[in-house]
């Protein structure tokens, strides 16, 4: 990689070249992000996970420009006109952009109107009248007439002169660069409805007639207006005053006031409109859903991130319902290892009305299984459900809980839900996951495609791939942030540890049940195919439960464990008493421990995680209720003010669950009483706040809400 992008990226982020650099190596040889993030702080002087990545992707978007300007300067040099001006132009040129811009005269043309006029032999008149020497050019157009050619009269010698001109006023960089960054300051997005599609396009109504500036615009609309034109109710264009490009182009091309001159402002009008302001508005499009893209991947990746990192209930034996009229509740059984132990069907609501039985044998099952919480599904029937369960008594308590099931029904068809439960249909399925929700949100959401959660904003609308980058990086982050168990965990979740993938994870589940629980982080090595490299990643961030060494149990890195050791010969102490006796590690003066290999960033850390070790880094479970008697949309009044739960953020508000089987959405404008930019600056995904309803559209489904004048955490 050419050292001068260290420099560049160094300057786009704020952060010093060698920090650049050590993170460039350290990716290079294969370390992951989390890997460098945590354990080689002291390469990167502490960059966090964002900053790396950002390295990374940067660095990618560099290569793929290198990779462009080696086609480039082939192309150029296979045509016989690579020159040392152009191939220096080449090498200097830092962007896409610049580099579509040099090259962009060579570029191998079909036929055009201005290969029409060389064709015919109009160059030369072209480059005449681009002197602005001759006044009298109808004069000089003569000599170009060639009925062979067929040149029959003069304006055709013009116009085919002119055609030329305008490709070359197209094609000229600068005059680009100049028009491109008016467009940048001063483009406008349009957007208006198709004729005879008003009807059927009537969810775009806003945007039948619209206008803004585009630097102005935000990324919902943007990409509202984008969706709308792709599903064709919609006609978009994006452009800058006329007048300004016109007067822009004239100051560059115009050099004299004769007719030579008169027939370059025809070429530029024509030029304008024909090719740089359709090229111009191309890019234009293309750089705002880039923008647009990059608000959304933000916007899901912090909910998905706020929801994977939610608070988990912890091992417990947990009843699940999946909710249901006429088809009933499919209720599950589940042990503290999430182990399926039982599942039926009851029927508490209509049409079947089996109340009583309903609770004779939830009564039964509780009581048999020794559950300690039910989890009820939030789908139809939800809180139906919950006012039923709530209703019985039982001989202990129990806590029920509501349970976001989105996606539930796209994992229990999915190839990962029949390899765990190839004897039980969907539904028993649907139930289990429910259930595993409420004890560890993270490792049953990460068997599921996070584009089907539904926390995102326009998700189909921006690029896949990115979305699919962004998302992963997210569930990277957060699954090696917690640890995972490595003798409890779903190979799904294994794989998502850094260093490990699909295969390894499926080499450890066969590992552990053929030969028992792995007793050791050392024992991994003998896992087939977790070689050396694979060991350096994944370590630190697998837990063994109850393994001879506490350490193996921590954040603590096998290769620091030497240091750790020292430690406790230091204050005379075992690793178990350094990690229980408080006293014996405020005795420990790190600066002692300082080598070239372990800084003090390092040091701080494994004294950190020997105060808890394994600790979960995820907020403690907080109990939450909806409001009694508020079950269905008709129950709504405006000025009801009733608690809720965060499901979704977005660029122009947030959208909360109030019980009734259909979201309400808290405005940008309604989230506080000062001035809002980015929703997350106040709420959060899963956070439990107050709304008050501002209107109800039973038709429509719509409930609008506010946070207004509410005291919300």
């Amino acid at each position: 990689m050419n050292k001068k992008y260290f420099v560049r990226i160094a300057k786009e982020l704020n952060i010093r070249t060698d920090q650049v650099g050590n993170t460039a190596q350290l990716l290079s040889e294969g370390a992951t992000i989390p890997f460098i993030s945590r354990y080689r702080k002291e390469y990167t002087d502490s960059l966090n996970e964002f900053e790396i990545a950002s390295i990374r992707d940067r660095l990618d978007q560099l290569k793929a420009i290198d990779k462009r300007r080696k086609s480039i300067l082939h192309s150029i040099e296979e045509q016989g006109k690579l020159t040392v001006e152009l191939k220096q132009q080449i090498a200097d040129a830092d962007s896409l952009t610049e580099l579509e811009d040099i090259y962009l005269p060579y570029k191998p043309k079909k036929k055009t109107r201005a290969t029409t006029a060389r064709a015919k032999g109009l160059e030369p008149l072209a480059k005449i009248i681009m002197s602005q020497h001759i006044d009298q050019i109808r004069l000089k157009a003569k000599e170009f007439i060639n009925k062979d050619k067929g040149v029959i009269e003069v304006e055709e010698a013009l116009s085919g002169a002119r055609d030329i001109i305008a490709e070359w006023i197209n094609e000229h960089k600068y005059a680009r660069s100049v028009i491109r960054d008016l467009f940048k300051r001063k483009a406008s997005i349009r957007s208006h409805i198709i004729r005879g599609k008003e009807q059927e396009g009537i969810k775009y109504k806003s945007y039948f007639e619209w206008e803004e500036n585009l630097l102005k615009a935000p990324s919902h609309r943007i990409l509202a207006m984008f969706r709308g034109e792709n599903e064709r109710y919609l006609s978009l264009d994006i452009t800058p005053p006329k007048s300004e490009a016109i007067a822009i182009l004239e100051k560059i091309f115009i050099k004299s006031d004769n007719d030579s001159s008169e027939q370059i402002r025809i070429a530029i009008q024509d030029g304008y409109k024909r090719l740089i302001q359709p090229s111009m508005e191309t890019e234009m499009k293309s750089l705002a859903k880039e923008k647009a893209d990059e608000k959304a991947f933000e916007v899901f990746a912090e909910n998905l991130r706020q929801l994977l990192l939610a608070p988990p209930l912890g091992q417990k034996n947990i009843l699940a319902i999946d909710p249901g009229f006429r088809t009933g509740c499919k209720v599950v059984c589940l042990d503290r290892q999430s182990k399926l132990l039982h599942n039926e069907t009851i029927f508490p609501h209509p049409p079947q009305n089996e109340v009583k039985q309903a609770i004779r044998k939830i009564q039964s099952l509780v009581d048999a299984y020794k559950i300690e919480a039910i989890a009820i599904g939030n789908g139809t029937g939800g809180r139906q459900t919950e006012k039923f369960i709530k209703s019985i008594r039982f001989t202990k308590d129990i806590i029920a809980v509501m349970v976001n099931e989105s996606g539930a029904s796209v994992y229990s068809a999915s190839k990962v839900a029949r390899e765990e439960f190839p004897d039980y249909d969907v539904t028993v399925r649907g139930a289990v996951s429910i259930g595993r929700r409420l004890m560890d949100p993270l490792a049953e959401l990460v068997k599921i495609d996070p584009k089907s959660i539904g926390v995102g904003q326009y998700q189909h609308d921006v690029d896949q791939r990115l979305l699919a980058k962004s998302l992963e990086d997210t569930v990277i982050s957060c699954v090696n942030t917690v640890g995972v168990e490595v003798n409890t965990s779903s190979k799904q979740l294994l794989s998502y540890v850094s260093g490990v993938g699909l295969t390894l994870a499926q080499n450890i589940v066969e590992y552990r049940n053929t030969n028992g629980p792995i007793k050791s982080r050392n024992e991994l090595k003998k896992v087939p195919r977790f070689g050396s490299k694979a060991f350096q990643q994944a370590a630190g961030f697998l837990r063994i439960r109850d393994a001879k060494n506490p350490l193996d149990h921590s954040a603590v890195h096998p290769e620091s464990y030497s240091v750790v050791e020292k430690m406790a010969k230091k204050v005379n102490a075992i690793i178990e008493e350094l990690i229980k006796d408080v006293k014996l590690r405020q005795k420990i003066n790190l600066q002692e421990f300082v080598t070239d290999q372990f800084g003090m960033p390092t040091l701080t850390d494994i004294i950190k995680e020997l105060e808890k070790p394994g600790r979960d880094p995820r907020k403690k479970f907080d109990f939450f209720e909806f409001a009694k008697g508020v079950n269905t949309i008709e129950d709504l009044k405006p000025g009801m003010v009733l608690p809720g739960i965060v499901t979704n953020v977005t660029a122009f508000g947030a959208f909360v669950d109030i019980g009734v089987h259909q979201d309400g959405l808290v405005h940008i404008s309604q989230l506080a009483n000062k001035f809002v930019k980015d929703p997350n600056d106040i709420v959060k995904l899963n956070q439990k706040i107050e709304v008050k309803i501002l209107g109800v559209d039973i038709e429509r489904k719509r409930i609008e809400l506010s946070m207004k004048d509410l005291t919300n955490g």
